[in-house]
């Protein structure tokens, strides 16, 4: 079997599994919302909505905005927003911002501040009980700790010491005693199948993945906290090529993975992304 057609397969295996994911969550949980960055990620994951559900998405999709990001994501946002025709809600720390809160003071409390908490409180305002995520085992070592189906508790907390068992795709909901469940459908993918499919499906992707002047972004982030990469690839193409033979870590240019090594996890284990 020629090399295209074993993707192809695969592909349709990746999706078909992320599809039931999104459905079965849809189904168990009464007030779902997905998450969306706008990058490669996201993206891919509002798609795979779209497509669980026959191109309309029933349930809101939640952009945080930190007040930091690149100008080309909050184009990107409200194009693809307008054009895809979801319902976008955006979590905004109005009152962390006015006060000063930037990378300067701190990263952990900003990303606390400025993504945690601006998160918490609309979902506490729209007592949303579950959220779709874009997260990936392979991006991060704490990461890879996770699950499809992974419960916070009412301060957001993640105890990544005690994870449920999940096996031959039975996807346990815990019947009590969580705040609301994060839902992960594209865990099992790695950042080549990402861009395989989007080179599959034809997603518009955010432009600051291609390269300019010998520099490209592999993963978005806040403007201060994200620097670009050496990379000639300025097609969907080319980044497939490079990805295929590349040994540098995806978030190689995001500051809060450079930090101690302990930051990540922190971050995640009080409800983080």
């Amino acid at each position: 079997m020629p090399e295209s057609e074993d993707v192809k397969q695969h592909l349709q295996e990746l999706e078909r599994r992320s599809i039931a994911l999104i459905r079965e969550a849809k189904a168990q949980f009464k007030n779902i919302a997905c998450l969306w960055s706008t990058g490669k990620d996201s993206t891919a994951t509002v798609w795979l909505c779209k497509k669980a559900f026959f191109g309309k998405i029933p349930f809101p999709v939640i952009h945080i905005d930190t007040g930091y990001k690149f100008p080309e994501i909050y184009e990107f946002r409200d194009k693809i927003a307008k054009e895809w025709g979801f319902n976008l809600l955006i979590a905004k720390n109005e009152e962390a911002l006015n006060a000063g809160m930037s990378p300067k003071t701190g990263r952990l409390d900003c990303c606390t501040l400025l993504k945690t908490e601006a998160l918490k409180s609309l979902l506490r305002k729209d007592k949303f009980d579950a959220l779709i995520l874009a997260i990936r085992r392979d991006e991060h070592g704490i990461r890879a700790k996770e699950r499809h189906y992974s419960p916070r508790d009412e301060q957001f907390k993640w105890n990544y010491m005690d994870q449920p068992a999940e096996m031959w795709d039975l996807y346990v909901k815990p019947s009590e005693d969580f705040s609301h469940m994060r839902v992960h459908p594209i865990l099992h993918w790695t950042e080549l199948n990402v861009w395989q499919y989007v080179q599959q499906e034809k997603l518009p992707i955010n432009p600051l993945y291609f390269a300019k002047d010998g520099k490209r972004y592999r993963s978005l982030g806040c403007m201060p906290c994200t620097v670009p990469i050496p990379s000639e690839a300025d097609t969907i193409e080319k980044i497939v090529q490079e990805l295929a033979t590349s040994k540098t870590p995806e978030r190689a240019g995001r500051s809060q993975d450079k930090e101690k090594a302990y930051m990540m996890q922190k971050l995640r284990s009080l409800g983080y992304m």
